[in-house]
């Protein structure tokens, strides 16, 4: 019997649920929601939305796949299976720019249709390379004329709000909206913008004004007025398209100069370095042709272009550096390439949080992958965050079958500057120990010096 399991953060929707089956991806429609999701599907919304890659797909499929899970359930979907999941407080600033966007051309597309959304969660849109896609079909319901925009404060919350943190402030918003899932309230962010946001009329009035009512959300009054009130369809959709011609203009604010904004022009390697580096990934990629490849440490993403130009499908990278980040999906999305950039300090991985702490899933019950590369990066774990070397290998390891690991010994420019303010305690650290410690746990099928100062690149396939 094929073994059913539940998505752990999909159980606050009582209108359905998702399930893993065999690898296959399916979602309940409970009774509640099917006149809805019949509406909503009878109007073309989804199978225009889909052909336009705003929307994932969906199928009805034979309720018996789920068994017993589906006793109650009207219908049930089938919807294609992500290569890799990432959440908004991971991405860059254009990245959530480009799922805020989406959101309101969803919302805009099915307003025509006389549909609207019952929320406006971040949630809801995960990403193929640089492209976002909504994937809640069941968020559609049936839109009554009148009614107000339902998601507005969550929209503000999860969206806009992160994005004028930046924008204003210069501040990203990842670290705030990992702690806070929810995203930033506009009572916090309020108290953070400047004096000059004030003459911004969307800042004053999806900030300030919101801040204000929700301090008088609670009184009697309040409830009646939000019970009774009415906005009519053109005051809706003006709004949609007022959020949306505004966000389009918000642009990250200046944070000083960043450790790789001149990765391009400044940094250790050499011109024949980096191509002898570019020319070993290449040889990679050609011969193990991942579907999914992690490259940890990704700067702006040389290397990750290196492996899609050479058999990898699709390349999901990570790294601490938001100006890298936002150049890297910059670049994707101007060049068509396959390739997500996501935030991630590597000594602090986003972890398991959430309800029961299994709502959100961990970077390391997510980073499975076909391979992973790991460049120019364990000596920052291992010197300069002070972490085990072992530790770091087996870490690196345990994310794919096949990498490339790259090794920088000690007397390299890059790790005399680590060393420069603190004691060199760390014996560990050498060449013979970091083989030792991949031996261990790989074959490696080939090695190769690409610097001057003798930086090693290391291919493996994991035992």
């Amino acid at each position: 019997m094929s073994q059913v399991s539940a998505e752990s953060g999909s159980f606050r929707d009582r209108r359905g649920r998702i399930f893993y089956v065999d690898g296959r991806v399916l979602r309940t429609v409970m009774p509640m929601a099917a006149d809805d999701f019949d509406f909503v599907r009878g109007s073309g919304l989804i199978d225009e939305l889909h052909s336009r890659g705003k929307v994932i797909g969906e199928e009805i499929v034979d309720a018996a796949l789920l068994g017993e899970h589906a006793a109650d359930a009207h219908y049930v979907l089938e919807h294609p299976r992500l290569p890799f999941v990432s959440y908004p407080y991971e991405w860059s600033f254009s990245a959530l720019k480009a799922a805020a966007l989406l959101h309101l051309d969803i919302q805009q597309a099915a307003l025509k249709k006389g549909v609207t959304m019952t929320d406006a969660t971040a949630y809801n849109i995960q990403f193929i390379g640089p492209r976002p896609v909504f994937i809640d079909s069941l968020s559609f319901r049936r839109y009554q004329e009148g009614e107000y925009w339902a998601g507005h404060r969550q929209f503000c919350e999860q969206f806009i709000n992160p994005l004028l943190l930046r924008s204003f402030n210069g501040i990203p918003h990842n670290a705030w909206y990992r702690g806070e899932l929810e995203g930033i309230s506009a009572e916090n962010l309020s108290r953070l913008l400047p004096w000059r946001s004030r003459l911004s009329w969307n800042v004053l009035t999806n900030v300030f004004m919101q801040a204000r009512l929700q301090n008088n959300s609670g009184s009697d009054d309040a409830i009646r007025k939000a019970k009774t009130r009415k906005l009519p369809r053109i005051g809706f959709e003006q709004i949609l398209h007022g959020l949306r011609k505004w966000i389009t203009r918000l642009e990250p604010g200046h944070d000083g100069k960043t450790v790789w904004q001149d990765y391009a022009t400044d940094n250790s390697y050499a011109d024949d370095e980096a191509v002898n580096k570019r020319r070993f990934i290449a040889e990679f990629s050609s011969a193990v042709k991942p579907a999914l490849i992690l490259d940890i440490g990704c700067n702006t993403g040389d290397y990750s272009i290196a492996a899609l130009e050479n058999g990898a499908e699709l390349a999901v990278g990570f790294d601490f550096d938001h100006g890298a980040l936002e150049y890297g999906y910059r670049r994707a999305v101007s060049d068509g390439l396959n390739f997500q950039p996501l935030h991630l300090d590597a000594a602090n991985p986003s972890p398991n949080q959430g309800w029961m702490q299994a709502e959100r899933m961990g970077f390391r019950e997510r980073a499975n992958a076909d391979a992973v590369m790991g460049l120019a990066l364990i000596h920052h774990l291992a010197i300069a965050k002070n972490l085990p070397l072992a530790g770091v290998i087996e870490w690196l390891v345990d994310m794919a079958p096949h990498g490339v690991l790259e090794f920088v010994p000690k007397n390299d420019a890059m790790v005399q500057r680590l060393l420069q303010m603190r004691e060199d305690l760390f014996s560990d650290y050498d060449q013979a120990n970091f083989e030792e410690q991949l031996n261990s746990r790989a074959r490696i099928v080939k090695s190769e010096v690409v610097s001057a100062s003798g930086r090693v690149l290391y291919w493996f396939d994991r035992h």
